[in-house]
């Protein structure tokens, strides 16, 4: 199991890179254009902490999403000293092209697995999926530093 769960996030990473940067955007952009789509605008600290980045990684990726206009930086409500990031309109067209290409390869590559053992696999991914985030959320502080282990 361990060897073919191995072999597989290895090829995955390298699909997405080869697919993710032909859009001009990196493998960590992409991840974290999604999150911020996905869960709202949200603080660098939160983007950080989400994306398992510190805090300084995670402000350059945000820099360069920014600069290429894919997202914005704006005065958080509620908190004077912070900054909401968040997608622009044109950074949420462009993940969705990107997430078109990668689910166009997806069914490409499960045409021939049929669809009850596709419904399990993505059941059983997703369950590994929350399993593995639960034993790794180790309380990754803003400095990228492991506060428990």
């Amino acid at each position: 199991m361990q060897r073919s769960l191995s072999d597989l996030v290895r090829v995955v990473q390298f699909r997405d890179r080869d697919r993710i940067c032909c859009h001009d955007i990196s493998v960590t952009q992409c991840y974290a254009l999604e999150e911020l789509i996905r869960r709202g605008p949200m603080t660098l600290n939160e983007l950080a902490s989400v994306l398992y980045l510190d805090k300084s990684t995670a402000s350059r990726v945000v820099d360069s999403l920014e600069r290429k206009g894919y997202a914005t930086r704006s005065p958080h409500p509620a908190d004077g000293r912070a900054l909401l990031l968040a997608a622009t309109p044109t950074g949420r067209a462009l993940r969705e092209r990107i997430e078109g290409d990668l689910v166009l390869e997806a069914q490409r590559l499960l045409v021939d697995i049929e669809p009850e053992a596709r419904r399990a696999m993505a059941l059983l991914l997703g369950r590994l999926a929350r399993a593995v985030e639960s034993r790794t959320s180790c309380g990754v502080d803003g400095s990228g530093s492991c506060s428990t282990c």
